[in-house]
């Protein structure tokens, strides 16, 4: 992220909050740098109303917010709530997501100090609906630019990485991995007989992604020069190594992809490494095959409204949802 903040910035009833997000819940680094960027926004608008601040000036930027303690969230109603979320709408700009995302922010700190220490009686944010996303469908590469995009890095013949990064680019198109997820990859959690690999998600949930025979002889012919003497003294277990023999990183990754869409004539659609993602997810399920609750899992998404409508799919089926793919049978020529 381009902003850090320490948890020090705030009181100590809403340090113990961020510590219980981190250790109890094990959220994310990140997802805990953004709720405490969302809880500073919404602390410094508290304070700049009763203060006469004006939202747009450089003194609401430099507010204090450590004199926000439970105390001072006792007094926070759902019509403050709603200010706020029309305040970073209109002056702003937040699209739906960030708005959501700030709603989700707030409820979970009120729900920890209703529910968990029992400091608050009342949870403001309970009956707020969250913002409604716009129903728009996801910009994804089509089958021929998915192929566009492998043949690219199959005609790269001078790139010593061409075995890595064709092997990186048939996870996204038929795995539908995270780039994050794709990032933390490491040796072990491969499957012996490449049936199968361990993807830890989002809250450091693990699932299990089922290989097809695309993703199989991909990684099967990086796996020989991965594990060749080559790197041999390489301590770092990551699957996918860096020029620097190290793990390579988000940025490194969403750079390559860049590259191979820019190679193969894709550039100027602004496709992103997520775009990736959605065409994997699109691709499957246009094969007519796949239902969306295996689509679901192989994702990783969590349910967004209550376990009553989820149902568990066997792990037979997510292996036969892999399959259906339609890049399935593509493999790197040598």
């Amino acid at each position: 992220m381009s902003q850090m903040i320490s948890p020090e910035e705030f009181s100590p009833d809403v340090q113990e909050f961020i510590i219980y997000k981190l250790t109890i819940q094990g959220c994310s680094p990140k997802t805990v740098q953004e709720y405490q960027l969302d809880l500073r926004t919404f602390f410094r608008f508290l304070l700049a109303r009763e203060q006469g601040i004006d939202y747009s000036s450089e003194e609401f930027q430099e507010i204090d917010v450590r004199s926000v303690d439970v105390n001072r969230l006792r007094a926070v109603k759902a019509d403050d709530i709603y200010d706020f979320l029309y305040y970073v709408n209109r002056e702003r700009g937040n699209e739906w997501s960030a708005r959501a995302r700030k709603l989700s922010a707030l409820r979970s700190l009120f729900r920890f100090f209703v529910n968990k220490k029992h400091l608050l009686e009342d949870n403001p944010t309970i009956d707020i609906d969250s913002p409604k996303p716009k129903k728009t469908l996801p910009k994804v590469l089509t089958l021929d630019e998915s192929l566009a995009l492998l043949h690219a890095v199959e005609e790269d013949k001078d790139s010593p990485y061409r075995l890595r990064d064709y092997a990186i680019l048939t996870l996204f198109l038929n795995c539908g991995m995270r780039v994050s997820e794709l990032a933390g990859l490491s040796l072990n959690d491969l499957d012996p007989n490449l049936l199968s690999m361990v993807v830890t998600g989002k809250g450091n949930k693990e699932r299990i992604i089922y290989l097809n025979d695309a993703c199989r002889r991909a990684l099967g012919d990086y796996l020989v020069e991965r594990k060749s003497e080559k790197y041999a003294k390489v301590k770092d277990r990551a699957l996918f190594l860096s020029r620097l023999n190290q793990r390579m990183s988000v940025k490194t990754i969403q750079a390559m992809v860049y590259k191979y869409l820019t190679l193969a004539g894709l550039g100027s659609k602004h496709y992103s490494v997520h775009k990736l993602r959605h065409t994997a997810a699109t691709l499957m399920y246009q094969s007519g095959h796949v239902d969306v609750r295996v689509l679901k899992e192989i994702l990783g998404h969590e349910q967004l409204n209550t376990t009553q409508i989820y149902t568990h799919v066997s792990n037979k089926a997510m292996e036969t949802a892999m399959e259906q793919n339609p890049l399935s049978d593509q493999k790197c020529k040598k």
